[in-house]
């Protein structure tokens, strides 16, 4: 059975994750303390103990998930050969699917998570800038509400598609605050704000994006040994110049998840596999195609399940 990768961004996180995992492989615990390392941040002891604050800001839940994911990898790779015909990351998750591809080095990965956390943090005040998921309005219906509520110094975007009917808006957070009470009178089944502390995705992280070319130029990159569909782009790379152009464009561009899942079922694969602690992409995936298979492996019962699916 042909399958995917999928690696999640931010709002995956939480306290406890991959302790379970933890117990079975050292691979789990030895890959935070490598991140650690070059954060110079002890991440394991943060999602053992937490608290949740410390782990949701971005320059701490970037790193965080790179090393989830990576572990995960890596733990996958000591019970099967098997290997995704392309993988895809939801926003953040990109980077992950880069180190988990041989891309860059984990070091420079762990580097890398770091300063696009701080310089998305760095380029809206905290406080200032928010999101929120809306769910029930169609996608032109919700992105005529974007235009109409924003005003100079006050923009709110359609920035994460993540399946039909649930799209995530961000921009400055009186923006966003007026947005969600529009939503709900124009019939969004749900309009809530999420626990982030950057409009990540906006226009507002240009500044994060400029800044981070810079950060890209500094570390060493190769084509990934397993395609990676860019959020930017929909497409994987022809050449190293390319895939950081796109890493780049990621930041103040939306994320069309829709159309990235879309893309993974046209390359022939029948499964998705989400590395990463939770289920949130298994549960996109689910609502976007339902002839597609999809599981997530996050702990011992996950990944027995994922390698049933398999036949392994």
């Amino acid at each position: 059975m042909q399958f995917a990768f999928v690696y999640p961004g931010q709002g995956s996180q939480s306290v406890g994750m991959l302790s379970e995992l933890a117990a079975s492989y050292p691979q789990v615990q030895q890959a935070f303390e490598e991140v650690s390392d070059v954060i110079k941040v002890n991440l394991w002891k943060m999602v053992v103990e937490g608290p949740a604050e410390d782990l949701n800001q971005t320059k701490n839940t970037q790193p965080a998930l790179l090393a989830a994911s990576y572990a995960l990898s890596q733990v996958w790779q000591s019970n099967t050969s098997a290997q995704p015909v392309l993988s895809a990351g939801h926003s953040f998750g990109e980077i992950s699917a880069m180190s988990c591809g041989s891309a860059l080095s984990f070091a420079d990965a762990a580097s890398i998570a770091r300063r696009r956390g701080e310089l998305m943090q760095s380029a809206v005040a905290v406080g200032e800038g928010a999101m929120a998921a809306i769910l029930g309005l169609e996608d032109a219906k919700l992105e005529q509400l974007c235009s109409a509520t924003s005003k100079k110094g006050a923009i709110v975007e359609a920035v994460n598609y993540n399946a039909p009917g649930q799209v995530v808006v961000a921009g400055h957070t009186a923006a966003v605050d007026a947005l969600i009470g529009v939503a709900k009178e124009q019939g969004a089944k749900r309009a809530l704000k999420l626990p982030v502390s950057v409009p990540a995705h906006s226009s507002l992280m240009r500044p994060a994006a400029d800044a981070f070319v810079s950060v890209l130029d500094q570390v060493q990159w190769s084509l990934p040994t397993v395609p990676v569909i860019q959020n930017a782009s929909l497409t994987a790379a022809a050449d190293v110049d390319a895939l950081k152009a796109a890493l780049i464009e990621q930041l103040y561009s939306p994320v069309p998840w829709v159309k990235t899942i879309a893309t993974i079922k046209e390359s022939g694969a029948e499964l998705v596999i989400e590395l990463g602690p939770g289920k949130v992409l298994t549960g996109l995936a689910k609502r976007i195609d339902k002839t597609l298979q999809s599981v997530c492996v996050f702990d011992n019962a996950s990944l027995e399940q994922a390698m049933t699916l398999l036949g392994e």
